[in-house]
C-alpha cells in the first residue's frame, strides 16, 4: 500500500512537493462526523513553509484520495539541542480533519437566503419529504451552492442524488448543521453522508450504507485483526421523554422507549427538549429516537 501526503490551498492547488520522511500517520474516519488525523514529520524549512493556516492535507492511498481536509493544527513544533528536545531540524506534528469539518461549522438558519439581521422568529421546516432530499437541501442552502455568498464554502458542491432514504420531516432553528443532518439521516432510513475530493472540487454526498454484518469477518486467524478492545455497558437512556414547545398550549409530550434494553438492564429516563411544537409530522419522535441510541436503525 503506497501512501502520499500532499498540502493544498483552499482551491485544492498543491503548495509544493509531497511531504516526505513522515512518521506516525494516524487517521480515523467516522460515520456522519468529520474525520481526525495526525502526522509527524521532520521540520524542514520547505515543509514548514507548506504547513500554513487555511491549508489542507490530502492523504493519497494507492493513487486515490482517501482522506482530505483542513489542517486544524498545522504546526505543533518540538525542537531542542542535546537533551532538551528533538534534535535539529526538530519534529512537527500536524492535526487535520476531512472536508466534512467545513459544514460542521455552520448552523441551520430559519431563512437561509436572508441576512442574519433579518432572521425570523420561526423555524426552518421541511415536511414529509425524502430524507436525502432534506439533507441535501439543508447543506446547499446553508453552506453550499445555494447559500448566501458570504456563507458558501469554496469549491464545494453536491454530488448527484443517490435516490436513497425514506420520507421524514425536519424542524430546526440555529442547530448545528451536521447534528440536524444526522437526526434526519437516522429517521430517514439510516443514511450516511460524507465529502469527497474530486478533480472538480469537494462534493457532499448522501448514501445508503451497505450492511456487511453477514459477510465481514475479522480474526487473528484471517490475519486482518491486529488488536481488539471490547466493553459491555448499561444504556445511558432507555426512555426519551420529549417535550414540545412551552409556547404552545397544551404542550406536547412524547415518549420514545427502548423496552428491550430496559427489560435487559433497567429503565433510564432522559428529558429531551423537542425541536417542534407537536408531533404531527413525527419530529418529536425523531428527537426521541436520536436521544435513545439503541432505537437507531443499525448501520454497518
Amino acid at each position: 500500500m503506497a501512501i502520499q501526503l500532499l498540502v493544498t490551498d483552499e482551491d485544492l492547488v498543491p503548495q509544493g512537493d509531497p511531504l516526505g520522511d513522515w512518521t506516525d500517520l494516524d487517521v480515523t474516519t467516522r460515520f456522519n462526523e468529520p474525520a481526525s488525523g495526525s502526522v509527524t514529520l521532520p521540520a524542514y524549512p520547505a515543509t514548514m513553509a507548506q504547513l500554513q493556516a487555511g491549508r489542507r492535507l490530502v492523504v493519497i492511498r494507492d493513487k486515490q484520495v482517501w482522506c482530505a481536509g483542513p489542517m486544524e493544527i498545522p504546526q505543533d513544533l518540538s525542537y531542542g539541542v542535546g537533551t532538551e528536545g528533538e534534535a535539529p531540524p526538530g519534529r512537527v506534528t500536524v492535526n487535520f480533519t476531512d472536508d466534512l469539518a467545513r459544514p460542521a461549522g455552520y448552523l441551520t438558519w430559519p431563512a437561509p437566503a436572508s441576512a442574519w439581521t433579518a432572521q425570523p422568529a420561526t423555524a426552518r421546516q421541511i415536511l414529509n419529504t425524502n430524507a436525502e432530499t432534506i439533507i441535501r437541501q439543508l447543506v446547499t442552502e446553508n453552506c453550499g451552492p445555494a447559500a448566501r455568498t458570504d456563507r458558501r464554502i469554496p469549491n464545494f458542491a453536491l454530488a448527484a442524488a443517490a435516490g436513497v432514504g425514506t420520507t421524514t420531516s425536519v424542524n430546526t432553528r440555529f442547530e448545528g448543521l451536521l447534528a440536524t443532518c444526522r437526526r434526519v439521516a437516522i429517521d430517514g432510513g439510516g443514511l450516511g453522508f460524507r465529502t469527497r475530493q474530486t478533480s472538480m472540487g469537494i462534493e457532499f454526498e448522501v448514501y445508503q450504507p451497505a450492511d456487511r454484518t453477514k459477510t465481514a469477518r475479522f480474526s487473528e486467524g484471517l490475519g486482518n485483526l491486529r488488536s481488539l478492545t471490547y466493553k459491555q455497558s448499561a444504556p445511558t437512556v432507555t426512555h426519551a421523554l420529549v417535550t414540545g414547545s412551552d409556547q404552545v398550549t397544551p404542550r406536547a409530550y412524547i415518549e420514545v422507549a427502548d423496552t428491550a434494553a430496559a427489560a435487559t438492564w433497567w429503565r433510564v429516563e432522559q428529558l429531551v427538549n423537542g425541536s417542534a411544537d407537536n408531533d404531527a409530522a413525527g419530529e418529536l419522535t425523531q428527537d426521541g429516537t436520536e436521544a435513545a441510541p439503541a432505537r437507531r436503525r443499525p448501520v454497518a
